[in-house]
């Protein structure tokens, strides 16, 4: 594949910052970009790449050397989970706050921020849940769900999208440590946003599906908690899985980028870190702890396999752990139309039950 090149169109973007910090050779040459669109609209004819080139040099990125643009929209639907993300910059209803970038935890120097919405009037503390994106573990931004977190405060929640670090600068389990400590912060700062740190749930799609399942299922495991008000508990109160995968180990061969994404996720691919691929696989920590779970998945889905959500559910079924999968037939990577509508349903009705308080009877 053809390198990328700079605003001059003469010499790559690059590599340098990456091997200076001793990275191997594998890390150096290849990092996927994923970009929420649904075209190859970072395709080395498009026009727009020299301003994207002039946009990342302007923030003195260094980029690695090879750049693989492989964009589709199945990626854009892994980082919408039901279709509802809406585009960062949206107006922001009447009836909703919203605050930007409040950092939650700064790891390795590394500032990580989330965005809140909540119902601009509300009686009482509220649930809250934590929104994942998706992208590949190596991609995404949390603006992604700014649209989601909108929707669902203006059905009484209070809804948190966060930024975790990236492979590959950053391995496995730092998302997972980073995804922990949002929870721990959303618990630590109930009081100023009216949060009932009791009634937290957890969500995400495509890999943010797994790190919402990786929650559900490692409460307490001293090694995935991460930094961060160390207090409080990572613990949350249920999940809803859009096409997360649950068993790495079985990945490869049965997921179109598998071979790309896992061996920079994890440092190697399964041959290279068994053990990683194992210690990673949100099915291999099941308990009778674990949290009930939701899990909705397309039939013909080339990224995650349906049969990842079909494994974690019978798994937490069998420990006695309420678990439910939402079978779209037909559906891929993400949904659209009818399949969206039903998912964003279900995902409402299954937190309302799990999250919301009942009702007191009229006298």
């Amino acid at each position: 594949m053809k390198e990328l090149e700079d605003v001059t169109g003469t010499r790559p973007i690059s590599g340098r910052a990456l091997a200076s910090q001793g990275r191997d050779r594998y890390e150096r040459r290849m990092s996927t970009l994923y970009c929420p669109s649904g075209a190859r609209w970072l395709s080395y004819s498009n026009p727009y790449r020299s301003w994207l080139c002039r946009l990342f040099r302007a923030a003195a990125l260094e980029i690695p050397v090879r750049i693989w643009t492989r964009v589709t929209a199945a990626t854009l639907l892994g980082l919408a989970g039901a279709g509802l993300v809406a585009a960062a910059g949206a107006p922001i209803p009447e009836d909703v706050l919203f605050e930007r970038d409040l950092e939650f935890s700064k790891p390795e120097g590394q500032s990580l921020q989330l965005n809140i919405a909540r119902p601009r009037k509300a009686i009482g503390t509220l649930p809250a849940i934590l929104c994942i994106h998706g992208g590949g573990f190596r991609a995404g931004t949390r603006e992604g769900y700014d649209g989601l977190c909108i929707k669902l405060a203006q059905n009484g929640y209070v809804a948190a999208t966060v930024t975790y670090r990236l492979s590959p600068a950053s391995k496995f389990p730092a998302a997972v440590h980073d995804c922990k400590s949002a929870v721990r912060w959303l618990k630590a700062n109930s009081t100023q946003y009216g949060i009932d740190p009791t009634r937290i749930g957890a969500t995400g799609g495509s890999a943010g599906g797994h790190l919402a399942l990786f929650l559900g299922v490692t409460s307490g495991i001293p090694e995935f908690e991460g930094e961060g008000n160390l207090n409080q508990s990572s613990s949350v109160a249920c999940v809803v899985s859009f096409s997360g995968p649950s068993d790495f180990t079985k990945s490869y061969g049965k997921s179109v980028d598998a071979h790309e994404v896992l061996p920079l996720f994890f440092g190697g691919n399964l041959v290279q870190m068994p053990k990683e691929h194992v210690r990673g696989s949100p099915l291999y920590w099941v308990t009778p702890n674990a949290a009930p779970t939701l899990c909705i998945h397309g039939t013909q889905d080339d990224y995650v396999g349906y049969e990842q959500a079909v494994w974690i559910t019978e798994r937490l079924k069998a420990a006695a752990v309420e678990a439910r999968l939402l079978t779209l037939e037909g559906a891929g990577h993400g949904f659209k139309g009818d399949d969206a509508a039903k998912a964003d349903r279900e995902m409402l009705s299954f937190f309302d039950g799990h999250l919301k308080r009942p009702v007191p009877a009229a006298n």
